[in-house]
């Protein structure tokens, strides 16, 4: 048995950025007393979602994400400090005008391993990332710490089986999903139930296709929009692990702040892969027509 465990942090957030961050802080310390090997927050953790509206004074949420950050040095010392792996979704500054989404990865021991940057970016009605976050240019990766190989993927990106498929054959054995969705409250009764059906299965197809385990940590409560008269959105929390044959193993609650403890096991991806080879039986000498948006040229 080569079990670890994964720790997932769903929470609401209020205006203050430095009560937001302390909170997690908190929460992490917590999971990882409880037993918590891998941390990962929802994403945009410090912040409300602020991509409900455009504007420029929010660009001031913004800030740089290396090894001497201040915000990874705060976060490098809680993981040195409690062993534990943290993976934590942050609104980047790369410089003036030049902005990601991005997740920065902490090893047990404190080192800083690196950061994704998130590669989909949705423009939709109060999902207006496209104004914030230019697309990443890090690539897929895979951050091998103490307790397992591990991807990191954000949000929109969980609907491209395209980004699972590239992260899992780097070699990850988990591919954690920071994410901020929910519902729109007036779509709520009519669609609400088949989009997180939608959300949670794409995700699960994902862990069967890949043979992996998949992790998906999602904010909770009610955010309002800051433009008047119009709607906030209602996020649905349900963070939840699949494992390599999509069952989901553990669920978080739709509305409560908790540290979603998983133990999963590692050995359980070899034999997945033995007993359903989809990576062995891959036609990759078919698939070139993937580097087209549509094909239905004649």
């Amino acid at each position: 048995m080569n079990k670890v465990n994964i720790g997932l942090i769903q929470h609401s957030c209020s205006d203050s950025v430095g009560k937001n961050f302390d909170k997690v802080l908190g929460m992490i310390a917590s999971a990882a007393k409880k037993g918590a090997k891998i941390i990962a927050t929802q994403e945009l953790f410090k912040s409300r979602y602020f991509c409900q509206h455009e504007s420029y004074e929010l660009f001031k949420l913004a800030e740089p994400v290396s090894e001497k950050a201040a915000v990874v040095k705060a976060l490098s010392s809680l993981a040195k400090k409690y062993k534990v792996v943290i993976v934590a979704s942050l609104f980047e500054k790369q410089a003036e005008g030049v902005y990601y989404n991005t997740t920065a990865v902490l090893d047990a021991d404190g080192k800083y391993l690196g950061k994704y940057r998130k590669m989909h970016i949705p423009d939709d009605p109060q999902f207006y990332e496209k104004f914030y976050f230019a697309p990443g240019d890090l690539g897929y990766q895979v951050f091998k710490t103490k307790y397992a190989d591990i991807g990191v993927l954000i949000c929109w990106d969980q609907w491209y089986p395209e980004a699972a498929r590239l992260t899992a054959l780097k070699g990850a054995q988990i591919i954690f999903y920071p994410t901020a969705i929910g519902w729109l409250p007036a779509d709520k009764a009519e669609y609400g139930v088949r989009q997180h059906d939608s959300w949670e299965t794409i995700q699960r197809a994902h862990a069967i296709a890949n043979g992996c385990f998949v992790a998906a940590t999602n904010r909770v409560g009610y955010e309002p929009n800051p433009e008047k008269g119009k709607e906030g959105i209602e996020f649905w929390g349900q963070s939840f692990v699949a494992d390599p044959y999509g069952t989901v193993v553990k669920r978080a609650s739709v509305n409560k702040e908790e540290a979603l403890i998983v133990s999963v096991d590692l050995d359980v991806i070899a034999s997945k892969r033995v007993q359903w080879p989809f990576l062995r039986d891959r036609r990759i000498d078919s698939y070139s027509a993937l580097y087209k948006r549509f094909d239905n040229e004649k």
